[in-house]
Order: structure tokens, then C-alpha cells, then sequence
């Protein structure tokens, strides 16, 4: 984006004397792109030196000009003196990536996605800057607002659940690129990104399936949230594609803790015939499965198979070894930053929301039916 060539020079315009006992107002990229002839977006981009825009030579340094000329922030402006420009050797700012999310402590997906962000972002020389906000529309806006004033190049947003977001109207005038990581809109205006759910349920089913289960039951997460009803759907898929009847006493809700996934293993060892596999819809439900199964005198996978979901560190402890699918935030995180370099993240429009899908990792929890006898 780059404004017209015509805009004249910054040099000669006068400037605006202040009152006495008048105080300053603090300078904005809003006030330097009025006075350079550009978008807020096109000075976030030279003054962070966003990796991927390309912004002609003029528009940078008509920016760099009237920046020196407003004195903002004027020591961080030294990276782009046009003289230090040609000469990669001298001292330079990096920039750096907002990355928000709504909560950090109640799981580790959030960990592993801005894992991933901090080693595509530190390949391209940017550091990265995590805040977390609790879903609080008030300190969520104060959070972005000073990441965006401090100079973060661009923002990521990400949610702990899978979902739908309605984001307020200031997010438009932020002036950086944005892109969402585990959650979209309505209208695509962004850049998103979350995991293919139901590919993921479709394929701890059909593992289960090619050892020759069928009498397979499933621990689902709550219902309102997206994750649970699109595991159940691939979960559903999985069975017609095998010819194999939905059984509705073989889908016991829990919670995704471990305690909700003892009680419903519980419930499923009363039914008259007990399911030979069970496919827990996340690792720590899984946890309580083991439990309970082995409190029941029952051996894994002798006696049943057990599939998990996330592939969490604790699935490689368990005994035995828990197969899992993996749930992609790390890749996601990595696609993120990509939107970012690329100049993606940079249009606000209409984008396909990008789904990525998880790997199942095959550990010692599954086992061949034994034909019955």
C-alpha cells in the first residue's frame, strides 16, 4: 500500500505553535500519516519494518520524515535512518509480535502455539510479546491498544476453545496486520486458523476401526464447544464409512478432566455389553479411562483399546504409552507468523479459514479384537 507520489514535502509546512502551559499531545501514527500522505497500516509497516511488506523508497522515507519531524519516539528511529539503511552493520530495533490470548494457565495449547510463533518469528529476527487477557473486553483493548503503540508489527489472536469470535469494531482501526489463530468471524475478515476436528475424529475412529473394532465408544468434551461436536461428528463419519450402526449408548459426555472420563468410563463398563475400544476426546479424559479400566480388572489394550486426543506429554507416561492424535497448535502458530511475513495478514477481506490436520501417533494402547471365542 503506498500513497500518491504527488504529496508534497513535509519539509516546508509549518508547524502548529502550542500555547503556553499548554501540554504536548502524544504523537500517533495516525498524526504522522495525515502529515506523510499514507495509511496508519503503511507507517506501522516502515517504522517496524514489517518482513514482507514492500513499500516504495519515497513512501519510507516521506514516514521516517515526518516521524523526525513530530519527534516520535525519536531513539527508536535510528534503524531507519536512510544512511543506516545501507549499512546492515550498524545498530538496528527489532521489531516484534502481539500475541494475545484469552487464557494461558488451563492448558498447554496455548504454550505449544506460541512456541511455534517464537521460532518462525525468531528465524525472521522478531521477538515475541505474549499478554494474557481472561476474556475482559476492557483490559483485552488496553493490552492490544499499548502492544500496537509500542510498536508490534503485527497481532495475533488466539483463543484457548475453538470457536467463532465477534471482535469490536477498533479492532479495524489498529493500523497492524492481524491474524487468528484457533478461532475466526462470521465475515473471514481475517486471517485464520484452527484444527480440522473432524478429520481428527474421523481418524482415532478408524484406527480403532482397522483393528477390528466395532463396538466402539466415545468420551465426549461438553457439547457447546465446537472441538466436542466436530470429534463426534468425524467420530459418526468413521462408523457409516465402516458399515458400522450409531449406537447413542456408546457417547458418554464428560468434561475433558480426568474425573469425567473415570465416571464415564464407569458408565460404559455397566452397559449390558461393554464397548471393546474407547475413544476419549482429549488425553486427560483418557487418564481417568486408564483408571478406570484397571480398577475394573481390565487390561489395555488386551481387554480394550483406548485412543486419546491432543497428544499431551502425559500420553507418553501412561502405561501403556497412550496413542493419540496430535492437535496442531504448533504448526498453526508457524502458519500464523507466515500470514504475517508473506503480507497476507495485511488485508482485511474476505479468507478462507485454514484448517490443519492433526497426525495420529500410534503408541502401545491399541491392540487387534481377538476374535471372539
Amino acid at each position: 500500500m503506498t500513497a500518491d507520489n504527488s504529496t508534497p514535502s513535509i519539509a516546508h509546512r509549518p508547524r502548529k505553535a502550542r500555547a503556553p502551559g499548554q501540554s504536548q499531545r502524544r504523537v500517533t501514527m495516525t498524526d504522522i500519516a495525515r502529515i506523510a500522505g499514507c495509511s496508519q497500516a503503511t507507517v506501522s509497516f516502515v517504522l517496524n519494518k514489517a518482513p514482507g511488506v514492500k513499500i516504495s523508497e519515497d513512501t519510507r522515507l516521506r514516514v521516517i520524515e515526518a516521524a523526525r519531524t513530530l519527534n516520535y519516539a525519536v531513539s527508536s528511529l535510528a534503524h531507519l535512518d536512510p544512511a543506516s539503511a545501507q549499512n546492515n552493520h550498524t545498530a538496528s530495533q527489532a521489531s516484534f509480535l502481539g500475541f494475545v490470548v484469552d487464557q494461558l494457565a488451563t492448558s498447554p495449547e496455548a504454550v505449544v502455539a506460541i512456541e511455534g510463533v517464537r521460532q518462525a518469528s525468531w528465524a525472521d529476527g522478531n521477538m515475541v510479546l505474549v499478554a494474557q487477557t481472561m476474556n475482559d473486553p476492557e483490559m483485552e483493548e488496553k493490552t492490544i491498544r499499548v502492544m500496537v503503540e509500542k510498536g508490534a508489527s503485527a497481532l495475533i489472536y488466539m483463543t484457548i476453545f475453538t470457536r467463532c469470535v465477534i471482535l469490536p469494531p477498533w479492532f479495524d482501526s489498529l493500523a497492524v496486520p492481524v491474524v487468528l489463530l484457533n478461532c475466526y468471524t462470521s465475515d473471514h475478515r481475517y486471517p485464520s486458523v484452527v484444527p480440522s476436528e473432524i478429520i481428527g475424529g474421523l481418524r482415532a475412529t478408524q484406527h480403532l476401526i482397522t483393528h477390528h473394532h466395532h463396538r466402539i465408544a466415545t468420551i465426549t468434551g461438553e457439547p457447546w464447544m465446537e472441538a466436542a461436536r466436530d470429534r463426534l461428528k468425524g467420530y459418526r463419519k468413521a462408523l457409516t464409512g465402516a458399515h458400522i450402526p450409531y449406537d447413542p449408548a456408546l457417547v458418554v459426555e464428560g468434561n475433558w478432566s480426568a474425573s469425567s472420563g473415570y465416571d464415564a468410563t464407569r458408565r460404559l463398563l455397566a452397559l449390558p455389553q461393554r464397548p471393546t475400544a474407547i475413544f476419549c476426546q482429549n488425553d486427560r479424559m483418557a487418564i481417568g479411562c486408564y483408571e478406570a479400566l484397571k480398577e475394573a480388572g481390565l487390561l489395555i489394550p488386551e481387554d480394550i483399546s483406548v485412543v486419546g486426543y491432543d497428544d499431551e506429554e502425559i500420553s507418553r507416561h501412561l502405561h501403556p504409552q497412550l496413542t493419540s492424535l496430535v492437535l496442531p497448535q504448533r504448526a498453526m502458530g508457524v502458519w500464523a507468523v507466515e500470514q504475517v511475513s508473506a503480507g497476507t495478514a495485511g488485508t482485511v477481506g474476505k479468507h478462507a479459514v485454514v484448517k490443519f490436520e492433526g497426525q495420529l501417533v500410534e503408541r502401545q494402547s491399541v491392540a487387534r479384537l481377538k476374535p471372539q471365542a
